[in-house]
């Protein structure tokens, strides 16, 4: 009798694999987070803008966090899995919707560690500071918090919602390693720029960015 071994492909090639993929992006996405903080230091139309924004949205309060990560984290999202043929079977609607309100809560919960952040660390955009916010967000949210819980919704998701299935997955041995680390080394090469670029605005301009 022969045993067939099927080697897991290492977590850190996967994590490389899914940085290259969204390298094109990540990258558009950190030139606009890069322009648009320079704009608001260097052009005073758009401080002015932008700062009619921090106060819009600290007077609207967390519900502007909620719908508009839930907007730009989830629904736009997957309008564009189902508007394209390749993806459309992705999720259902009831999968979108679960997708959706979790991005919704998602908002909740970045504004809060944002929050943290500025009383933790303090306001100010020297690089200390902005080096300080991206430590404890990449370095200790992100890996303890962030990604794990993100990695269990989705794979909640995927399942059509099978408690069971997610639940025999975690216990399983490895699935940090599996499931988790991969995601973390592709969202570092994502993030790792952005937060910096997040931080060195104020506090009510961190989550519109």
């Amino acid at each position: 009798m022969s045993t067939v071994v099927v080697n897991e492909e290492a977590p850190w090639r996967a994590g490389w694999r899914g940085a290259r993929v969204n390298a094109l992006p990540a990258v558009a996405l950190q030139l606009v987070a890069l322009v648009l903080v320079l704009a608001f230091y260097h052009h005073a139309p758009t401080r002015d803008a932008l700062t009619r924004l921090a106060a819009w949205r600290t007077e609207v309060g967390v519900k502007f966090a909620i719908i508009s990560t839930g907007f730009f984290g989830g629904l736009l999202p997957v309008l564009y899995l189902r508007a394209r043929r390749a993806t459309r079977a992705r999720f259902t609607w009831a999968q979108a919707a679960a997708i959706i309100a979790f991005w919704a809560y998602k908002g909740l919960e970045i504004d809060l560690f944002y929050r943290f952040l500025a009383w933790l660390v303090g306001e100010g955009h020297d690089v200390g500071t902005i080096a300080a916010k991206m430590g404890i967000d990449q370095l200790i949210y992100c890996p303890l918090f962030a990604v794990p819980t993100t990695v269990i919704v989705y794979h909640w998701a995927e399942t059509h919602f099978d408690r069971a299935a997610v639940t025999s997955d975690w216990r399983a041995p490895g699935w940090y390693r599996r499931k988790v680390l991969p995601v973390l080394i592709s969202n570092l090469g994502v993030w790792v720029p952005a937060v910096c670029l997040i931080y060195a605005l104020p506090t009510p301009l961190q989550l519109p960015l």
